[in-house]
């Protein structure tokens, strides 16, 4: 049975005139345990979905079940706290006039949770920051350790699923590989599920068990990650996106936009 179950999700945006549909109908489930991939070039709606399963996005149709139970749009606080979201920009997504301690003390206080002080300085020790940073200000961290920050804040509620909206997209590469083996290790020890977004397939295939490949709202694909290093795949458009993966090459730009029967020729 699947944890997190997805089915036939729309998200819409714009009045009734102007609609514009940026997740058309995708369906996947992911296991307990398990890490699932969405990776798709920009604006293709990976990030949206992740949007939807939090909470953060109430203006969706289909269904959304985590662990067999139904999470519509309004959720109860039980719900939120199973499912926790690490954003993209970690500057961004903290509050730059909170010291860490506030941050971290925030969802402690509207979750009605007690030993404050003990949680915090849990998460600050299982992120590998050490106590020391609970005072500090966002401005005075490093990108890698705001993001550590970003991650306790998630794990602080102790939730069941993690979604991942590019956690090192933001970060120098000298220490991205840093926060995904925090993510790795943290997933094994808590046995959390994590459904990651990104365009990196190196950061997918490292994180991810299984991966959905996203186009235009629509998901074309789904394979597991060793087929996709070995680049082993059915869709004409995962193959071009694996090949735009390993750099530029001026011939397959120009048929980027072909029509799709003459790039399989």
């Amino acid at each position: 049975m699947s944890f997190l179950d997805v089915r036939d999700l729309q998200v819409a945006f714009g009045a009734p005139a102007a609609r514009m549909l940026a997740v058309d109908g995708v369906s996947f489930s992911v296991a307990a345990g398990e890490a699932y991939g969405l990776v798709g070039e920009s604006g293709c709606g990976k990030s949206t979905i992740l949007r939807a399963i939090s909470g953060l996005n109430a203006g969706w149709a289909g269904s959304i079940a985590l662990d067999g139970a139904p999470l519509g749009a309004r959720r109860t606080l039980e719900q939120h706290r199973r499912v926790q979201m690490v954003f993209q920009d970690p500057f961004g997504s903290l509050h730059p006039r909170h010291a860490v301690d506030t941050i971290l003390a925030e969802p402690l206080a509207i979750h009605g949770l007690d030993d404050a002080n003990g949680r915090i300085n849990r998460a600050l020790d299982q992120v590998g920051l050490g106590r020391a940073f609970r005072f500090r200000y966002p401005h005075q961290l490093s990108g890698g350790q705001r993001q550590r920050v970003a991650i306790a804040r998630a794990m602080i509620l102790e939730p069941r699923l993690l979604l991942l909206d590019e956690p090192t997209s933001a970060l120098d590469v000298s220490i991205q590989s840093e926060v995904l083996n925090l993510l790795s290790d943290l997933r094994r020890e808590r046995g959390l599920t994590y459904l990651l977004v990104s365009h990196d397939l190196a950061v997918v295939a490292h994180m991810c068990e299984r991966v959905g490949v996203m186009r235009q709202g629509r998901l074309v694909e789904e394979t597991d990650a060793a087929s996709m290093r070995a680049g082993h795949v059915a869709a004409a458009y995962t193959r071009r996106f694996l090949q735009a993966s390993r750099g530029y090459d001026r011939a397959m730009a120009r048929g980027w936009d072909a029509p799709e029967e003459e790039r399989m020729n």
